[in-house]
């Protein structure tokens, strides 16, 4: 008998240590999760950039000016100088300029003391910047209309000849090519809704309304179509191509949330005129696998995206994001506390010195940056999927620390694939930057009221974005295009951004 109630005192405390590792495991979670959501709520909103070097977080790899005082690089009448010194950069040379000469009056133009003459030495000049609103001008085009006078002397039917009507936009429409860039640029570019718009051309004394607008823009985007299409055909002839997607509101679907996706290549800064920026947004109100399965359409180079797994699906091949995978050991370093060092520093340490390798890099052509890759990216991958093939089971699953190293270790082999190619980037950057223009544009309009609004949405922010990535005057870019599609001409090479030039 009491060898009986000693195991059954045994199996209740074990009960109750399993109850209580699991309580400790929740309130762990809870409190991890309290302390990710405190940082979103009232943390920095961007993360460090892990490239400065090749180790993560050490200050003594980069010094700012106030750190080489301190180490007596630079006095500290030096300092003060660089740290006070206002920065304006001149304006603009060939922007119109008004002079105005301020000169003093004739009868003082004496010397206070000997009376004497003065004599102009020099000039001091000061430049202020002026701004010009916007004025709205009717181009009122008058067609004169012949007929023939012996025609009409001998009753023969006479024939009327005018001149034809010169191709516009949209015919019939009062709207001329400058307007409609005007309206796409102010929504797509600046974030300014249809609705604001309105009000602004009333105080024009114009009455357009926003459902006018509405219509003008997707005619517009029907218009633009088929050089959309062009884009696409050389986007899908690129090595490499990102990928990302967006939630977004339409009223008039019959599911409450549809997705903005988009797709992109070259680089976010311009190097060269070789370079091909495009920026493709694609419409679905799907988030399924179908959606970029249409738009790649048997794509099979190299695609960069996140962990989502529909982009398995496709036929590409897949290349991870290191920053997604980094962003969730910085949670889990959240989670541990301020000023706490644990296993999320380790491999945070070593993806920073991934990034510091890929800062060393940038400049190097791809078959540089693959050896390199290959000498030293490689070893510090190999030990990391070590680190966590090791940890990964002593970790709980649950917890932050747990997720992230779920995460790497299900994306580890799309994570590598960057040391394959040098033309591939280690992160997916370059597509989450494409798409924050929208984001940002969103909370603006908030939503979409139709789905054929939606798409001509989506066709309307890809010639924005792409004239954006490839350096051109967005509003000059977007009256080219209106004018020449107009014109229905046979060939749209002309009008691929690389091809344009604007003085």
């Amino acid at each position: 008998m009491l060898l009986e109630l000693q195991a059954d005192t045994t199996r209740a405390l074990a009960e109750k240590d399993k109850e209580l590792a699991k309580q400790h495991e929740i309130i762990h979670g809870l409190l991890e999760r309290y302390e990710i959501s405190r940082r979103k709520a009232f943390g920095k909103s961007s993360e460090q950039n892990p490239g400065g070097g090749e180790t993560f977080n050490e200050a003594e790899e980069t010094l700012d000016e106030a750190d080489k005082v301190l180490l007596g690089e630079v006095d500290s009448k030096q300092a003060s100088i660089i740290n006070n010194k206002p920065k304006r950069k001149p304006l603009p040379k060939d922007l119109p300029r008004k002079v105005v000469t301020i000169d003093l009056p004739v009868d003082e133009q004496v010397c206070d003391c000997c009376q004497s003459s003065l004599h102009k030495i020099g000039e001091s000049r000061s430049e202020k910047l002026e701004f010009v609103p916007a004025h709205i001008k009717v181009i009122e085009t008058v067609r004169p209309k012949y007929a023939c006078k012996e025609c009409e002397k001998t009753g023969i039917a006479n024939h009327i000849k005018t001149a034809p009507m010169p191709s516009t936009p949209i015919p019939k429409g009062i709207a001329t090519a400058s307007l409609l860039s005007q309206l796409i640029t102010a929504k797509y570019q600046y974030g300014l809704p249809l609705y604001r718009q309105e009000s602004m051309f009333n105080d024009y004394g114009i009455s357009l309304s926003r459902q006018t607008m509405s219509d003008w823009l997707i005619r517009c985007s029907e218009l633009l179509m088929p050089l959309y299409d062009l884009f696409k055909s050389q986007l899908l002839a690129q090595a490499v191509i990102h990928a990302d997607e967006t939630p977004l509101k339409v009223i008039r679907e019959e599911k409450t949330t549809s997705y903005m996706w988009v797709y992109c290549c070259g680089e976010d800064k311009l190097n060269n005129n070789k370079t091909k920026n495009i920026v493709l947004y694609d419409y679905h109100n799907s988030r399924a696998a179908q959606c970029p399965i249409t738009f790649l359409d048997g794509y099979s180079n190299y695609l960069q995206v996140d962990g989502y797994a529909a982009y398995g699906k496709t036929t590409a091949i897949l290349a991870g994001c290191m920053a997604h995978a980094r962003r969730k050991f910085i949670d889990a370093k959240t989670a541990q506390g301020k000023n706490k060092t644990g296993k999320a520093d380790v491999l945070l340490s070593l993806i920073g010195k991934l990034y510091g390798i890929e800062s060393n890099i940038k400049t190097k052509t791809s078959d540089e940056k693959h050896q390199v890759r290959q000498d030293k990216s490689k070893p510090i991958l190999d030990k990391i999927n070590t680190w966590v093939a090791n940890n990964r089971e002593k970790i709980p699953p649950k917890s932050k620390l747990g997720e992230a190293l779920t995460y790497w270790h299900n994306q580890a082999h799309k994570l590598e694939t960057y040391l394959k190619d040098g033309r591939i980037n280690i992160d997916n950057n370059r597509a989450e930057r494409a798409v924050k223009p929208f984001v940002i544009g969103r909370k603006n309009w908030l939503f979409s009221n139709t789905s054929r609004g939606a798409n001509a949405s989506a066709i309307l922010y890809s010639f924005v974005e792409t004239a954006k990535a490839n350096g051109l005057l967005v509003d000059s870019y977007l009256q080219t295009c209106l004018n020449e599609l107009a014109k229905k001409p046979e060939s749209l090479e002309h009008l691929l951004p690389w091809n344009i030039k604007q003085g």
